[in-house]
């Protein structure tokens, strides 16, 4: 590898790791401390962001929420992350905050002002992770709608995010705000102009209220792998989360990065992270027998409970001899077109799958071994699927102790992870410190570009 790796760490606002463990932290989220202590970590290692998940979903099962969820914290509870966002930036000076807000339980201008000023309140380090919302059966039941289809929310999430852009970067030019108490003025209002939007799903018109911030736009992130959410990645993101294995994140990539090209977008401009779980020891044999400590945790009856999250498929009712009885789902795609088999290979059954989940879930297969071991399985990764980095997930212990502990050290005697910034050097945005090479705000080969007033 030639160049550091970028690398963020993943959290939901929910217990997290093997909670049952009785070193495992995570079922502390409901703190403040919690949070506070983890980003001052996470900033402390050298991390380029924070990122917490977020989603309004929980398991059903035949329409109606999961005991097993409930009883086993399976992707229940939760709590909202963007109230704690300003917090943390309290705590830290470099550190990127990046939180999930979802286009189909927010109205755009509010989620707008909020991004904004989030974005001013923490000197330019948050971004958005841009989803249409996960666990959608049940979202839309408890919102008391009826859900879109799969492809219908990806339409309306691109008119969500146009509309966004529109109001952070089209409404004030860059010169409109004064503060000239002498003269009495505030704001130009010759600068600082009305937008008026018509989209096939939202339209507004009116001026934004909050001035522009540090970025403007905060820094924008996807996660979808399906064909819609690969395309809506293309045009808008720049950093891409994946989860899958490791032929797939390559080829993902590559069709993504393809796409930016052909709409016009540099081949570098998105930065793509691979989702990784790292079960780490000092020494091998610790790490093998910590996995088995941890899955044994997990039942058939989780995995199923968890997929049925995902793709709001009940894995129980097929048979688990043979592949997905139907792969027709408008709950999400990502966890179907994983199983479906490709490249000529055969899809895995039912079977199969629920012991991925069990053992893996969501984000595929862990690194494990000793430091040096997981450091060589995350650098083969990299080279193998053209990955810029990592979005480390929360280890056994719920809060990525052992990753701090003992990853990082590693890959930093390796040169693999930029140095730490020093307390007090002059702080970048979050955009800069992700592309050194640009500026605070959105490059002009991002369509948001285009919409800046005064430019």
């Amino acid at each position: 590898m030639t160049k550091p790796l970028t690398f963020g760490l993943f959290q939901t606002m929910g217990p997290l790791g093997a909670w049952r463990l009785p070193d495992n932290t995570g079922v502390n989220f409901l703190t403040l401390d919690y949070w506070m202590d983890l980003a001052k970590r996470s900033e402390a290692a050298g991390a380029d962001f924070l990122f917490i998940a977020d989603d309004f979903g929980y398991p059903l099962i035949d329409g109606t929420v999961s005991p097993t969820a409930i009883e086993h914290a399976l992707l229940f509870p939760r709590a909202d992350p963007a109230t704690i966002m300003s917090a943390l930036s309290t705590v830290t000076e470099h550190l990127g905050l990046v939180v999930t807000m979802s286009t189909s339980a927010e109205r755009p201008v509010p989620l707008a002002r909020r991004f904004a000023s989030l974005d001013h309140y923490s000197s330019g380090r948050i971004g958005w992770n841009v989803v249409t919302g996960a666990g959608q059966n049940a979202s839309a039941r408890l919102f008391g709608e009826p859900m879109r289809p799969h492809d219908q929310r990806y339409a309306a999430a691109e008119d969500h995010l146009k509309l966004a852009m529109t109001l952070w970067e089209g409404s004030w030019e860059a010169d409109a705000l004064k503060v000239d108490r002498e003269a009495g003025v505030y704001a130009d209002s010759a600068k600082v102009h009305e937008i008026h939007y018509e989209g096939p799903f939202y339209r507004a018109d009116g001026i934004f209220s909050v001035p522009p911030s540090p970025q403007r736009t905060p820094v924008l992130f996807q996660a979808g792998a399906s064909a819609s959410g690969r395309d809506l990645a293309a045009r808008y993101a720049e950093g891409v989360f994946l989860a899958a294995e490791p032929d797939a994140v390559r080829d993902q990539i590559a069709d993504i990065r393809a796409r930016a090209v052909a709409a016009g977008r540099e081949p570098d401009a998105i930065k793509f992270l691979v989702a990784g779980t790292f079960i780490v020891a000092p020494t091998h044999d610790e790490a093998v027998a910590l996995r088995e400590k941890v899955t044994a945790f997990f039942t058939l009856e989780d995995a199923a409970v968890q997929y049925a999250f995902f793709t709001g498929l009940d894995l129980t009712k097929m048979d688990p001899s043979k592949p997905l009885a139907t792969t027709d789902s408008e709950t999400g795609r990502t966890n179907i077109e994983r199983f479906t088999g490709s490249d000529g290979a055969a899809a895995p059954t039912v079977g199969e799958i629920l012991e991925e989940f069990r053992v893996n879930g969501v984000m595929g297969n862990p690194f494990v071994g000793s430091p040096a071991e997981v450091v060589d399985q995350t650098v083969a990764l990299m080279e193998h699927t053209g990955a810029d980095g990592l979005l480390v997930q929360p280890g056994p212990t719920g809060d990525s102790a052992s990753f701090f502990d003992l990853v990082v050290p590693e890959l930093r005697r390796r040169g693999l992870i930029a140095p730490v910034v020093a307390p007090g050097e002059p702080a970048r945005t979050f955009r800069e410190r992700l592309f050194p090479e640009g500026t605070a705000h959105l490059p002009a080969t991002h369509p948001g570009y285009s919409l800046r007033a005064g430019r």
